[in-house]
């Protein structure tokens, strides 16, 4: 899909064709829409392609008529009726006439400028633009990183009343996605430290500064997905050994009720054998003292194996 926008008079306005100092959005465009797209702005269609890509890294390139800025950016899916936070690719193309980006979704961090939410913003202003969209998808990433945060003290809430692994199997989830995050916020670090090297990104004054306050976002995102990853590692490996525990404990009580239980048993097995002089057999008590004995001899091994604390 196709969408041009120019801000015109301090209002955005969607446009049906190109014009100079406009914005391009493509969401998930069609190889049609990519040659198109290619045939007037003169950008090479495998670069073009590149976003599309789930695995594409992140990266910057220069060439002739235009820049290629490609960055990492969170997104959210869902998996057996579960959120999963992932990242995908974010192409950025900067010519002398247009401003193009390229995505597979509909980001929430793009609509924030189509939906026209964002002040000071201006689609002729293109290297600022790419900075204020670079520094709405930092702010995205600390966003979900609070509700990572969240979602993993209400698991670990759940945890200290479940002997099961579902909660484990969340916790995971949720280490997988500060993975994936903090792999892609690295790769964008390295991409923002080379645009502090392309003068052609600082043309209005205040856009050094504003790409300054990017890393410095960005560098807070990887401080705080490391912290969370390592108290969620932690969590895990706690509630694994608890987890563990509870079942040796398990384990142990009906082992020692099985002993217990088998004095009985092995009393009755003997006295149910077939021999003619059987101790206390021609007695008129004999079954009652024998049962009494069995049962002396099971709460004598009980009170034995509750002072071993084995119950």
């Amino acid at each position: 899909m196709i969408e041009i926008y120019i801000t015109s008079e301090n209002t955005l306005t969607k446009l049906d064709e190109l014009v100079e100092g406009c914005w391009v959005k493509l969401t998930n465009p069609t190889a049609t829409e990519l040659l198109d797209i290619s045939n007037v702005t003169g950008i090479d269609i495998n670069n073009l392609r590149a976003p599309l890509d789930e695995e594409e890294r992140a990266r910057i390139e220069v060439e002739d008529n235009y820049d290629l800025i490609l960055v990492d950016i969170p997104t959210l899916e869902k998996r057996n009726d579960k959120d999963r936070y992932v990242t995908i690719p974010l192409g950025i193309y900067l010519t002398e006439n247009y401003l193009i980006t390229n995505c597979l979704e509909d980001t929430p961090i793009l609509s924030y400028f189509s939906d026209g939410r964002v002040r000071n913003f201006y689609t002729y202003k293109k290297t600022r633009f790419i900075l204020q969209i670079l520094y709405k998808n930092a702010s995205t990433f600390l966003q979900h990183l609070r509700t990572i945060d969240r979602k993993s003290e209400e698991v670990e809430r759940k945890l200290h009343i479940s002997t099961q692994n579902r909660e484990l199997i969340e916790l995971l989830e949720l280490e997988k996605s500060l993975v994936y995050f903090t792999t892609s916020l690295r790769s964008n670090e390295v991409v923002f430290e080379k645009m502090l090297k392309l003068e052609k990104i600082k043309h209005y004054p205040e856009d050094e500064d504003l790409l300054e306050d990017l890393i410095i976002e960005n560098k807070q995102a990887i401080e705080m997905a490391n912290i969370y990853t390592g108290i969620l590692s932690g969590t895990m490996d706690a509630f694994a050994s608890i987890i563990s525990n509870n079942q040796n404990i398990v384990m142990k009580f009906l082992a020692a009720i099985t002993i217990v239980l088998s004095v009985p048993t092995m009393v009755a097995s003997f006295y149910g054998m077939n021999f003619v002089n059987i101790p206390g057999g021609d007695h008129p008590h004999g079954f009652l003292i024998v049962t009494l004995v069995a049962m002396l001899v099971t709460i004598i091994i009980a009170v034995i194996f509750k002072k071993k604390k084995l119950f």
